[in-house]
C-alpha cells in the first residue's frame, strides 16, 4: 500500500463465529455454489454448527439449492437467518425478486457484504461458509479487507481454462496474505451409468498438478454426477445422504479434510492488504 493510500479498516472476527471459510473460484461455471452448499450440509451432518452466507449477489443460487424461500425476519437490530438441514442461511436471493437483476457498483456490494457478515444474527457457529462470486473483484476484497477469515477453498474443474483462473484466485489470496486451505477439482470425471467406465470429460489430473505446482493442499476430486445436479435443482443437496452413499461420500470426505486443514492452520488471521498501483 502506497503512503498516500487510505488506511484499510482492521480485519475483525464475527461475533460468535469461530471460523470463516471462503469458497471461491477464478471463473463461473465450475460448480462453486454446489460445493459450498454440500460442504455446509456435510459439516452440519458431522455435528458442527454451520452457517452459509451467499455472497454471490449477482447470481444467488443458494436459496434454491438449500430448499429455502422466505423473507428473513428482524431480530432486534439484526436479521434472523433462515435455516434448513441444520444450516443457517442468508442470501440476497431472499431479499430480491428471483428474476430482478442487480446492477450495483462496488460501494453497494461492500455494504451488503458487511450487512450479511455483521448484521445477521448468526449466533454461535463453528463454521461460516461464504460462497463468493467468481473472480477476484469487489466482493472478495470487501470480505478480505474487513474480516478475519480462517482460509479459502478454491474450486476448479480439470480444464486448462478453469485452472488458469484458479491460479489467479490462489494468487489473490496470497497477495492479501490470506490462507488457502486447498484446491478442489469439481466435475473431475463422469461414471458411465451402465458400464461404470470413468470418463474424463474436462481433462485429467490438472487440479492435482496445479495444487502441487502452487504449493497448496489438494482436497480431492468431485465427480460430474447427475444426482448432485438433481439435488441442487430440487433443494435437496446430495450431502443429506449418508456418507456411505456413493453420491454423497466425496462431499463428506471433503468436509473432513477441510476440518483437518482448519486444525492445521489454527485460528483465523486477518489478511494484510497490499494492492499494487
Amino acid at each position: 500500500m502506497g503512503p498516500n493510500q487510505p488506511q484499510q479498516p482492521p480485519q475483525t472476527p464475527i461475533d460468535g463465529v469461530q471460523h470463516v471459510i471462503a469458497v471461491c473460484s477464478g471463473k463461473g461455471g465450475v460448480g462453486k455454489t454446489t460445493v459450498a452448499v454440500n460442504l455446509a450440509v456435510s459439516l452440519a451432518a458431522q455435528g458442527h454448527k454451520v452457517g452459509l452466507m451467499d455472497a454471490d449477489v449477482y447470481g444467488p443460487n443458494v436459496p434454491r439449492m438449500m430448499g429455502v424461500n422466505a423473507q428473513p425476519m428482524a431480530a432486534g437490530e439484526k436479521i434472523e437467518p433462515l435455516e434448513n438441514f441444520g444450516v443457517k442461511v442468508m442470501s440476497m436471493g431472499f431479499l430480491n425478486p428471483e428474476d430482478k437483476p442487480l446492477v450495483w457498483r462496488g460501494p453497494m456490494l461492500h455494504g451488503v457484504v458487511q450487512q450479511f457478515l455483521r448484521g445477521v444474527e448468526w449466533g454461535k457457529l463453528d463454521y461460516l461458509i461464504v460462497d463468493l462470486p467468481p473472480g477476484t473483484g469487489d466482493v472478495q476484497l470487501s470480505l478480505l479487507q474487513t474480516t478475519a477469515i480462517t482460509g479459502a477453498v478454491v474450486v476448479t474443474t480439470p480444464s486448462d481454462v478453469s485452472l488458469e483462473d484458479a491460479r489467479k484466485a490462489v494468487l489473490m489470496f496470497r497477495q492479501v496474505r490470506g490462507e488457502v486451505l486447498g484446491l478442489v477439482e469439481n466435475m473431475s470425471y463422469l461414471v458411465a451409468p451402465k458400464s461404470g467406465e470413468k470418463i474424463d470429460v474436462f481433462g485429467c489430473g490438472g487440479g492435482k498438478q496445479t495444487a502441487l505446482e502452487m504449493g497448496v493442499e489438494f482436497l480431492g476430486e468431485l465427480p460430474l454426477d447427475p444426482e448432485v445436479r438433481k439435488g441442487g435443482d430440487t433443494g435437496s443437496p446430495v450431502a443429506l445422504r449418508d456418507g456411505s452413499d456413493p453420491h454423497a461420500a466425496e462431499y463428506h470426505a471433503l468436509a473432513k479434510k477441510i476440518v483437518e486443514r482448519v486444525q492445521q492452520v489454527g485460528g483465523p488471521s486477518g489478511p494484510s492488504i497490499s494492492i499494487e498501483d
